[in-house]
């Protein structure tokens, strides 16, 4: 008998983020796409915004890119003038601890819009951009729902 499937429940959308909340394991999380869609993409490039109680986690930043990365290549996030070096494995990138996460949503909230960067596998340069317009409301949003539920 195959497993019971358990929804996602949708928090709310707040222009370009989206709030969303998994209950096994539990985890809610901001999220968005880039703007305009590449052409080029392996796969659908996100940023998210994530907590996880159980693994107490809170407020973690994860970049997926477009196409895995070359290794060795850095990957730097721009949000307005402050700029932010990531650690990355293949096609995500993440902040390298939970202060640096602290101050990449703190510029997030004070920034219209923020860019990632780095090399394709390839060779080939990889930007993708965000609006940030609502995604301090998603950010809220996710973590009190895991603040709310544990």
């Amino acid at each position: 008998m195959p497993a019971p499937t358990v929804a996602r429940e949708t928090l709310g959308l707040f222009e370009g983020w989206g709030a969303f909340s998994d209950p096994r394991p539990r985890r809610c999380y901001a999220v968005a796409e880039p703007v305009g869609r590449p052409r080029d993409a392996a796969w659908r490039p996100f940023a998210a915004i994530s907590t996880w109680p159980t693994r107490g986690v809170r407020s973690q930043v994860n970049i997926r890119l477009r196409k895995a990365k070359l290794p060795g290549a850095p990957v730097l996030l721009t949000i307005g003038d402050v700029r932010f070096a990531l650690v990355a494995g293949g096609a995500d990138a993440w902040a390298p601890n939970a202060a640096i996460d602290a101050r990449i949503i703190a510029a997030m909230r004070n920034a219209a819009s923020m860019r990632v960067e780095t090399r394709a596998r390839d060779g080939s340069r990889l930007v993708d951009g965000y609006l940030l317009h609502g995604a301090a409301t998603a950010i809220d949003a996710a973590t009190l729902a895991c603040a709310r539920s544990g």
